[in-house]
């Protein structure tokens, strides 16, 4: 006996479906790109013109509207790869394995981008482009981790058995989130205490906090449109002999 509400296991199963997901990919792809790209050019202008100057880092500060968002895009993507390869070894759902290889090279690009930007940031306030202290040393692992899924993946042919050893991986690797989140209370870093996340008031004023979380929901639309992008030619790729791509590429022709 199933515990899950008929509409939603039916929702979840159109959704798992190659056909249905590659059509309505392809009808969502242009709203998401509108949407990134308002979101992206309100977020830099508010960051870098229209937020005050910090009374101590300068205009130096406003690298944090790129170097936060992508540092949090890094522990998400991280968690959704998790995450899909949970449901991709319990319920043998394609889509999911496809989810999980897709995200981690946009994953590895937000991590490095994390950490090239914190050492542009480090170098004038910290007076060194790195340090090897817990924040930055367990994100740089996360980036080799990424790096560890796409060369596995790459490295086995058979793609079924591929998915399943680097959703292993990636469940395996998890542990390193909280890891990286609270390394900065477990541990004496020369990274500040958070800001945004504080229960009872955030660190930063208003006027900077809206563009740093209007870039963070940009940075994330940008992470699905990607990811869909990625999915959708993956997809093509394991199911070029299926019955409903010969179908759709009869009907472009």
């Amino acid at each position: 006996m199933s515990f899950v509400p008929a509409p939603i296991s039916r929702f979840f199963h159109r959704m798992a479906s190659p056909p249905h997901f590659y059509c309505l990919t392809n009808k969502l792809l242009p709203w998401l790109t509108v949407i990134f790209i308002l979101l992206l050019g309100y977020g830099l202008y508010a960051g870098l013109y229209l937020a005050p100057t910090d009374y101590q880092q300068g205009d130096s500060y406003r690298i944090i509207y790129v170097h936060v968002p992508a540092a949090w895009m890094s522990l998400f993507i991280y968690v959704v790869m998790a995450t899909a390869g949970a449901i991709g070894l319990i319920w043998r759902i394609k889509l999911a394995d496809i989810m999980v290889i897709c995200s981690a090279p946009i994953g590895a690009s937000f991590t490095f981008i994390a950490l090239v930007t914190g050492s542009l940031w480090g170098k004038p306030m910290w007076g060194t482009w790195w340090v090897w202290d817990a924040r930055l040393t367990s994100e740089l692992i996360l980036l080799f981790l990424y790096l560890g899924i796409i060369s596995l993946y790459g490295a086995i042919e058979d793609k079924r058995s591929a998915s399943r050893a680097v959703s292993i991986l990636a469940l395996v690797g998890v542990v390193n989130i909280p890891i990286i989140h609270y390394s900065v209370e477990w541990w004496n870093t020369l990274h500040q205490g958070p800001t945004v996340t504080k229960i009872d008031k955030p660190s930063i004023h208003i006027d900077m906090l809206i563009p740093l979380l209007v870039m963070a929901i940009a940075f994330k639309f940008y992470h699905l449109i990607a990811l869909l992008q990625a999915a959708k030619v993956e997809l093509l790729k394991r199911e070029q002999n299926s019955q409903w791509v010969k179908t759709m590429l009869e009907s472009e022709t």
